[in-house]
């Protein structure tokens, strides 16, 4: 018989759905789908009431759930003959029927009108995907791509296709993520920037399923940064996420316009409780911080601190002439200065009367200065102390000291006091000259 004559005959259609289980079923164990299944445009019982909706035809089912790992199927029959599950030692559903309701059924009934209205489309041009959607009779939610069987002289007489349960894709697309453990992704149509729950495939550690039973959607909106705004009006619930449309059919199908979107959403309060300990966590770590670095001023303090302690005990004592360096050139220059030595040498000049011959020599030896030392010299005549000179010539107090040696050694003198000798008593000369 032609597939036309297929509804005059339903005595012929168990042989026919028989001759078709091999192919079925090798197929659903090759294709890592959870269910597959044929329909055709004819029933068994043609004087039902509700005739024109009963199709027979065959519902395979892989009842191992995590069919991608699986080398023993579970192969059960959903809908069919029974005599095909005795048959071939599978055992029938609990929610098993004979044959399909198509009374509410887009997987059957929209890639058949499409087929009749673009009877110039190939077939990869007219497969549809169902929204997550529950078969009449049973209670798991699956999704469905459906094409439209057409024989050779364009008749079109049923359609076959496959399933995904929503337990298959929740194994094969769990979030890996260690630090949002309720984040889930999504595969859903979109409409006008809003997604109807109750068509969402749903995969992670969130169940969008007691949202689902609320008829209001989820609302999509741009936010501030790279993330969308995903707000849900009837349980008052945000999430977080990002989303990017996925194009399930080509160009020029008959379902194109039909728009899809994969998307990852994150409860809005567990990313703010992330940033909140995020937050404490880096306040913690900047109180450690300060803590120690209050602690290592200290240490460090007290370590710089002590020689200075130690030359004010020096600088204590009664005899300067023998105290020991610091190594501090500003604590150096001080006991020197406090040395009184420049008083004593000034005084002891005096009452020796200090040759003139030696003033003579000192005089002759300061024309022996380089430039450098020149300034320098200049300045200790001033009354200027190291550092000071240092900061005037805008030189370190180590090229200071250098200067200080050679200056030292070149006028023959041991100190900055006996300098400041020299260089008063050849003032008090000159001014005595003057007067004359």
């Amino acid at each position: 018989i032609s597939v036309s004559d297929l509804p005059n005959h339903p005595d012929k259609l168990e042989k026919i759905v028989s001759d078709q289980f091999e192919i079925a079923y090798s197929s659903l164990i090759k294709c890592k789908s959870s269910g597959l299944f044929f329909i055709l445009d004819a029933t068994v019982n043609p004087t039902l009431s509700n005739a024109q909706n009963s199709k027979a035809g065959l519902y395979l089912k892989n009842m191992e759930p995590n069919i991608i790992s699986s080398f023993h199927p579970n192969i059960i029959v959903l809908r069919g003959f029974p005599g095909l599950g005795r048959n071939n030692s599978l055992p029938l559903h609990a929610q098993w029927k004979m044959e399909f309701d198509v009374g509410n059924a887009p997987y059957y009934q929209l890639p058949m009108e499409a087929a009749r209205s673009n009877q110039d489309l190939p077939l990869s041009r007219l497969y549809y995907w169902t929204p997550v959607l529950t078969l009449p009779g049973t209670s798991e939610e699956i999704m469905i791509c459906s094409v439209p069987l057409i024989d050779s002289q364009g008749n079109i007489f049923g359609v076959c296709g496959l399933d995904i349960s929503s337990m298959l894709f929740k194994l094969s697309h769990r979030p890996q993520t260690h630090v949002y453990n309720r984040s889930f992704y999504i595969l859903a149509p979109y409409r006008e920037s809003t997604i109807d729950l109750r068509e969402v495939m749903v995969a992670g550690g969130y169940s969008s399923r007691i949202m689902a039973k609320s008829e209001s959607p989820l609302t999509i909106s741009q936010t501030k940064g790279a993330f969308y705004a995903y707000h849900h009006q009837g349980e008052n619930t945000s999430f977080w996420g990002l989303h990017t449309p996925i194009h399930l059919y080509p160009k020029g199908s008959a379902f194109a316009d039909e728009q899809w979107i994969a998307a990852v959403l994150v409860p809005e309060e567990d990313i703010v409780l992330s940033i909140t300990r995020l937050n404490v966590r880096l306040i913690s770590w900047l109180l450690l911080l300060v803590i120690v670095g209050i602690i290592a001023s200290l240490f460090i303090s007290k370590r710089f601190l002590k020689p200075i302690s130690k030359g004010l005990e020096i600088i204590k004592s009664e005899d300067l002439s023998e105290a020991p360096r610091t190594k501090i050139p500003e604590i150096d220059d001080l006991i020197e200065f406090l040395a009184n030595r420049n008083e004593a040498l000034y005084e002891g000049a005096k009452q020796k009367n200090l040759s003139f011959t030696l003033l003579d020599e000192f005089a002759r030896n300061t024309e022996k200065l380089t430039p450098s030392e020149r300034s320098v010299y200049n300045l200790y005549a001033q009354g200027y102390t190291a550092k000071e000179i240092a900061e005037t010539l805008c030189l370190s107090i180590n090229t200071i000291k250098t200067h200080t040696k050679h200056i030292y050694a070149k006028l023959n003198i041991t100190s900055r006091e006996e300098l400041l000798l020299y260089v008063n008593l050849l003032r008090e000369i000159d001014e005595t000259t003057s007067l004359l």
